[in-house]
């Protein structure tokens, strides 16, 4: 487990870090506060593109102030980002930011939504954006999400009338909420939804904006402002004991992976938003003539006649003493015709009537893990710390109906405790995340259950069911399985119950070059899931590529044992790429998928599913040098990428650089972002510039323009600036414009060519002004754009060469590029002669 600090502000919200998973438990105060959010009845829908777009001053504001139900609409996962603490990329970064999204919520009270739209990376129109991720399915996922939500009222992060000044993700965003906005209410439009659903017409439509769409403070001011509503978003809540943006900074600090981490505000603080749609509403106030009331829907007057009594009347000593009222409104509740608010508001009242009584359930499975056609022992418990009659009649495990019957009163703090045994059924699907069970496009992932739509995880594997007699009144309270153990240095831990297959086949790298034809031995781990698994190891290949045994037995004896078994593979004796296909067979079923593990403090464990297929690359490549020193920043995996073609690699912190430390090095290699985040490089630059003076190569790669220490004069030995300026067309013509450079002939040959075959993108954060010292090697631009020489700049410096590039090397290398790798060992290669050559060590 990888260990982060999380920072909190005080104790109110410590539950939604860490523990994530465990049993919440409320204070009276907190009581009062769901209370008054169960009196609202008003929802809101804020809409961006990724994780991290999301205004948390106004989620929070609306949900917390407003007391709206409130939902965050995130068209994508941000899978095509970056990632600060680990080397998850792509999907498995949109799983990480989708749990970073749902801790963000826990703490400032809103709920996450997703359509099947994928964060492809960076585009710099909505034309493009709305063409790779398919229009007609996004926007139909943004119409069932507010058929399915039903908002009053729906704000846009961005603005839908300003296409390429922006993220052509964001303006996609708001250009298909605007549409949407007139089609959730037509019958003719997506009609296969309303047999899941029904139309609904939101009252209003809203742009979140603010001083930085006008361009500067002073214009805002001159503005004319008569088209937006003012909200005093620094709102204190005496109740909570937090301001608006104290909560709000919390959640945003809960995006760690993207460096989110944030000081909180106090104070009163202003933020606008511009009527798009409906009517203006008066007074700032953003449900103006909407009926929010118990009275909004048929029936509901008199369970708002108990319920405004309870929260004018609440007891702060003893919550328990409105057991009675809340369970006779939920009563009259279930006899309601709108299903919509009978739905959201009955699981409130239970919520309610679980934090008023104290009433603790837990079901908890003897494992981590199980299988499907295996037996799962299920442990029980529930207390009742109120001095209410509480009859437990039923308790049913789902979704095998497994069913006990106790038919017991439940006495004040009389812990009661259950056991049973189930057999899961061999039709149990697999727990991974919904959106990656099968293989979707470049733009959208594949979802074929379209109830699945939209939701932010899969649902629990097990849930159990509990069902009370309260007064004379059934309740049926649910909980999901955990799986729940105890760590010496952390403390009780929650954890989410998996159905895996009985043993799963990977290959740690997932990308392995043959820089000659030199046969290797690959490694192929198999993994028990389960006691006693034994079966067939398979690896297939495709043409071309030879691999001397096939299949061969395994067997391990104990779960959570793995058997490391090697296969001889044997290249083409010409550059190719191809792929080795692990698989497993066990008793009859055949099993092609690898397990992922996500395991950070501030999410719960995530357990992915993904194909084990693994690119294999024959490569005709030359290097000179050997030892690598590698400064690591954000993190990458260029280091094992580079071990691939034969580098010795050496990890390099900043308190390792000193005089003369790094002249054993052929080369230094500057991770990623290492200039954002690692500070201590600040007192190291001198050392590193002499490196190069001395006769070294220094690599350094992107950097977020102006997101390094005010401490660095700059990053290199020479005037250089770094922009915004990026290529995201991966297919984009590159011109080679020093074609008798030194770097593009030696040891390797560089054509056009070379860059065929790229990732995502060419890269990003080039620079856009540079000193004379400085030699652009290359040119690229996307389409209707200028030139962009920036990419890969070389300067010699001394003895040495300094390089700065903003090619995407991070996403290339791993990926396997055959023309990434050959450039980045001429970068390396620069002013050693001969191949192979190596570096006398001191």
């Amino acid at each position: 487990m990888r260990h982060l600090l999380v920072f909190l502000v005080g104790l109110l919200f410590i539950r939604n870090i860490a523990t994530a998973q465990a049993p919440v438990q409320y204070s009276s105060a907190e009581i009062y506060h769901s209370l008054q959010k169960l009196n609202f009845l008003g929802s809101a829908l804020y809409v961006a593109a990724h994780p991290d777009d999301e205004n948390t001053r106004l989620i929070s504001y609306l949900s917390n102030e407003i007391k709206a139900r409130t939902a965050y609409l995130s068209l994508t996962r941000g899978d095509g980002g970056q990632n600060l603490i680990g080397p998850e990329l792509r999907e498995l970064l949109g799983v990480l930011r989708t749990q970073e999204l749902l801790a963000a919520r826990r703490v400032d009270g809103g709920e996450q939504l997703f359509s099947r739209a994928n964060d492809f990376g960076f585009s710099k129109h909505p034309d493009e954006t709305l063409e790779i991720w398919n229009k007609e399915e996004v926007l139909g996922d943004m119409v069932w999400a507010i058929r399915k939500f039903k908002p009053d009222v729906i704000i846009n992060r961005f603005d839908h009338r300003s296409p390429g000044t922006t993220h052509g993700h964001h303006t996609a965003s708001a250009m298909l909420s605007f549409e949407a906005f007139d089609l959730t209410n037509d019958p003719n439009f997506y009609p296969n939804q309303l047999k899941n659903t029904e139309v609904w017409q939101p009252k209003r439509l809203f742009f979140n904006t603010s001083w930085w769409f006008y361009g500067s403070q002073e214009k805002f001011e001159k503005a004319d402002k008569t088209n937006l509503l003012h909200l005093d978003i620094g709102a204190y809540y005496p109740v909570l004991g937090k301001s608006n943006n104290e909560i709000a900074a919390l959640s945003r600090s809960q995006h760690l992976c993207q460096g989110f981490g944030t000081l909180t505000n106090r104070g009163s603080e202003g933020d606008f938003i511009e009527l798009l749609k409906g009517d203006l509403p008066k007074n700032n106030d953003v449900f103006d003539g909407i009926d929010t009331s118990w009275s909004r829907i048929e029936g509901g007057a008199a369970i708002g006649d108990i319920l405004y009594a309870v929260e004018s009347n609440f007891n702060f000593k003893n919550p328990a003493a409105h057991i009675s009222d809340l369970v006779k409104a939920y009563s009259l509740l279930q006899n309601v015709k709108d299903e919509h608010w009978k739905g959201v508001k009955s699981k409130e009242l239970r919520d309610l009537i679980i934090q008023v009584s104290g009433l603790y359930m837990e079901a908890t499975a003897n494992a981590t893990s199980s299988n499907p056609g295996s037996t799962v022992e299920i442990g029980m418990e529930i207390v009742n710390r109120s001095e209410s009659n509480f009859l437990l009649k039923n308790i049913r495990i789902q979704p095998t109906n497994t069913t006990l019957k106790p038919m017991e009163k439940l006495g004040f703090n009389d812990k009661k405790t259950y056991e049973t045994s189930l057999i899961l059924p061999q039709n149990t699907a697999y727990t991974s995340p919904y959106w990656l069970k099968e293989k979707g496009s470049l733009g959208m992932y594949r979802v074929d259950d379209p109830l699945l739509i939209g939701l932010p995880e899969t649902p629990a594997a097990l849930h159990v069911q509990f069902e009370m007699d309260i007064n004379g009144t059934s309740v049926t309270f649910e909980k999901p399985v955990k799986f729940r153990y105890a760590q010496p240095d952390k403390g009780e831990i929650f954890e989410p119950f998996d159905i895996l297959p009985k043993a799963t086949a990977s290959i740690n790298d997932k990308v392995i070059i043959f820089a000659d034809g030199n046969t290797k031995e690959i490694p192929l781990t198999v993994t028990a899931h389960e006691n006693n698994v034994s079966g067939q190891l398979n690896l297939n290949a495709s043409s071309g590529w030879e691999i001397k045994t096939k299949e061969v037995d395994f067997k391990i004896l104990k779960k959570g044992d793995s058997q490391t078994v090697f296969f001889e593979v044997t290249p083409p004796n010409d550059e190719n790429e191809g792929i080795l296909t692990p698989s497993l067979r066990i008793n009859g079923e055949t099993i092609s998928k690898e397990l992922v593990t996500i395991d950070y403090d501030h999410i719960p464990k995530q357990s992915i599913l993904l194909p084990s297929d693994v690119k294999v690359v024959r490569l005709n490549i030359h290097k000179s040098g050997q030892h690598i020193g590698y400064i690591v920043g954000a993190g990458d995996k260029v280091p094992e990428s580079l071990k691939q073609i034969g580098y010795i690699v050496h990890t390099i912190t900043p308190s390792m650089i000193s005089a003369g430390s790094l002249d054993k090095y052929d080369a230094v290699v500057v991770g990623i972002r290492a200039y954002n985040v690692v500070n201590e490089l600040n007192f190291k630059q001198k050392h590193l510039f002499d490196y190069v003076e001395n006769g070294g190569n220094l690599i350094v790669q992107y950097n977020t323009a102006g997101r390094w220490s005010k401490q660095f004069d700059n990053i290199s030995p020479y005037p250089l600036s770094i922009s915004r300026d990026r290529v995201t067309d991966e297919n984009s013509e590159v011109t080679i414009l020093e074609k008798n450079h030194p770097v593009i002939n030696s040891p390797n040959k560089i054509s056009s060519s070379d860059f065929d075959g790229w990732v995502q993108e060419r890269g990003l954060y080039f620079p856009n002004e540079w000193s004379k010292e400085f030699t652009p090697i290359l040119s690229m631009n996307d389409k209707g754009e200028t030139s962009k020489k920036g990419s890969l700049l070389i300067a010699p410096y001394g003895k040495g060469n300094y390089i700065y590039t903003g090619l995407s090397f991070f996403r290339e290398l791993p990926a396997g590029v055959p023309g990434a790798y050959k450039l980045f060992a001429n970068l390396i290669s620069l002013g050693k002669n001969a191949p192979n050559h190596q570096k006398v060590k001191g």
